[in-house]
């Protein structure tokens, strides 16, 4: 086994004179008194942004907390969080942690089924909705839900008997109350104790029913610690946030800027993120692979439709910017020749994806899910850093991170300051430190799988420590077993073909038990549609253009590539192309975008068969 633990540093990033948070409503506190006129967030207002100050914050923040005690809210009850991402988002959460209670969160798009799960499962008192169809949701089943007192929307109007109110209504009760007892608010605040719930987030559901698990208010003040030890970010940052805030990457960026103090433009509306960014000009910005691999596909497909001599220049730059990268990688500088054909290929190529960017971002970081190394290059080669991290829901998402200046693309980085990693025998990843959750909500036989007597967390990741930087190579649980003996990794697979084949969307490997590796593979709308376009074909729908034969010519082109760098064991022999794209809409995908695995092997479970007949034929 290997062990690794970070050491921590002194903080910088804390306000001076004011002692250390020990829960998220103190470090809102510290943060408002330091620096009440700063701006906090930018907030999407017409075609423009409008600009908050710490100080609005807090004042929002308060008057929700006191009508959350005027409708009742006690300390540890909590409040669910039905909503995309924006500012109202953040005030509900703060003011739940505030008035004493701990927020649980919900995808916006997830079904009036398991919202019921999980409003009753975290016996959520009040839940916050974006609208009147999320409200919705919780309307259709309100029989169902006996702890919810109140439901209040963001958008919308109010019901009438007094179940569903808006937010406006809220913090006008919540003035009133506060009114009649001014000390009351600090004085909840302050009550919060370290070891309080904070946050009970459900886990995304990729192999069943979601887990809530339980973070107390001390692992994201490690977490907020921790970040602004590294010194990754600065009060002069300024993020463009777009994460679901229902998910733990989001969150945790949230209790990083609380500490930190730096501005964050806020908007989860995706159908605007690339003419946000143009306006906002963020220096980072945190996504999921997916984001890459589209804008990876994007660039890719369109150099070459275009062809000639722009493909020619788009190649050559690459190439240089390929060396540069290898360099830097190994902590040196390009000679003055390479410098200089880097400076031109930078004015040619580089620079209009860097524009679209906003033209000042430091760095993105990328988590959720594995991000292709080839894909990390690409971005290096021109210029874009991507800085890879990794943590679990169950490790309040910041376990590891590559840094600006000790990176090594293809792993996800060191461990964050005060963190352990451990390898155990079989290659699992484990891990032990404050950000660790406290458990599974509900659930003592499965925390007691998941934590150990020791502390430490099996995450079910495999992975390798070399010169303290982690790599993630696999999941026990996904892990293939062909009826040959041997063992395939599908989600390497998976990430190498996406990355092989502009027009992938997904890709699920499968082959337990079976003779050979097969897939099922989906194409990226966008993407067919410029093909059809360019052919004049644009009278084709999606349906029809993945059941041509030159669609198929083109996936097999792929796979035939992909499979010359591999074993025959796990070379891809058969795939179908699914008549739909893989989708959170389509239910094949969770909100941050994992394959549903078991889920997505039933629906296509004929296709599955399909590939499968005559399999002999095959060895």
């Amino acid at each position: 086994m290997e062990n690794v633990v970070a050491e921590s540093r002194a903080s910088s990033g804390r306000a001076a004179g004011t002692r250390a948070a020990r829960t998220i409503p103190e470090l809102l506190l510290e943060r408002v008194a330091a620096t009440p006129a700063a701006t906090a967030f930018l907030e999407p207002a017409g075609e423009g942004w409008r600009p908050v100050s710490w100080k609005q914050i807090g004042d929002q923040v308060r008057a929700a907390a006191a009508g959350l005690r005027s409708l009742g809210l006690r300390p540890g009850d909590r409040c669910a969080l039905l909503s995309g991402t924006r500012l109202d988002w953040i005030v509900a959460d703060l003011a739940t942690l505030c008035a004493g209670g701990a927020t649980t969160t919900i995808y916006p798009a997830s079904t009036p089924e398991d919202c019921s799960f999980i409003v009753n499962d975290s016996a959520a008192v009040v839940v916050f909705a974006e609208n009147e169809e999320q409200a919705g949701k919780l309307l259709g089943r309100r029989d169902e839900l006996p702890t919810v007192k109140a439901v209040v929307v963001f958008d919308g109007a109010p019901g009438n008997d007094g179940w569903i109110l808006t937010l406006a209504q809220l913090l006008e009760r919540g003035r009133e109350h506060d009114a009649r007892d001014p000390a009351a608010y600090e004085r909840t605040a302050r009550a919060v104790r370290p070891g309080d719930l904070a946050t009970l987030i459900y886990t995304s559901g990729t192999t069943g029913r979601a887990k809530g698990v339980e973070l107390v208010h001390d692992g994201w003040i490690y977490e907020a610690e921790a970040i602004d030890t590294l010194g990754l970010l600065t009060p002069d940052d300024v993020q463009y946030l777009w994460l679901p805030l229902a998910h733990i990457f989001g969150k945790v960026l949230e209790v990083a800027q609380l500490r930190i103090g730096f501005v964050t433009a806020i908007d989860g509306r995706v159908d605007r993120l690339v003419d946000n960014l143009s306006r906002v000009r963020p220096t980072f910005i945190a996504a999921v692979p997916r984001i890459f691999e589209k804008i990876y596909n994007r660039v890719i497909g369109g150099a070459r439709e275009t062809g000639g001599a722009t493909y020619a220049i788009f190649k050559w730059a690459m190439g240089v910017g390929a060396e540069v990268s290898r360099l830097r990688q190994a902590g040196a500088s390009p000679g003055p020749l390479l410098a200089a054909k880097h400076a031109i290929a930078s004015r040619l190529v580089f620079s209009k994806l860097q524009a679209r960017f906003g033209g000042r971002l430091r760095f993105f970081v990328s988590g959720s899910a594995p991000l292709s190394r080839t894909i990390s290059e690409f971005f290096h080669a021109a210029g874009v850093l991507i800085l890879e991290g990794y943590g679990l829901t169950e490790s309040s998402a910041a376990t590891c991170v590559n840094l600006p200046r000790r990176y090594r693309l293809g792993t996800v980085g060191p461990p964050l300051p005060g963190t352990e990693l451990k390898i155990a025998e079989d290659g699992e990843v484990l891990i032990r430190g404050r950000g660790v959750m406290r458990g599974y909500h509900g659930l003592p036989e499965m925390t007691a799988d998941a934590l150990d007597g020791e502390g430490w967390l099996h995450t079910g990741d495999l992975g390798k420590i070399e010169d303290g930087f982690l790599s993630i190579t696999g999941r026990k649980k996904d892990l293939l077993k062909t009826s040959q003996g041997k063992y395939v990794v599908p989600s390497e697979l998976e990430l190498k073909l996406k990355v092989a084949c502009p027009s992938v969307s997904q890709v699920l490997v499968i082959g337990n038990n079976r003779h050979f590796v097969s897939a099922l593979i989906s194409i990226d709308p966008e993407s067919i549609r410029a093909w059809a376009d360019t052919r004049g074909m644009t009278e084709k729908s999606y349906e029809e253009l993945v059941r041509m034969p030159e669609v198929h010519s083109l996936v097999q082109e792929c796979v035939t590539t992909l499979n010359g760098q591999l074993a025959s064991f796990e070379s891809i022999k058969r795939f179908v192309v699914l008549p739909q794209d893989m989708t959170v809409e389509s239910g094949d995908l969770t909100p941050s975008l994992k394959l549903k695995r078991q889920l997505v092997e039933r629906k296509y479970q004929a296709l599955i068969d399909e590939l499968y007949k005559d399999a002999l034929a095959q060895l």
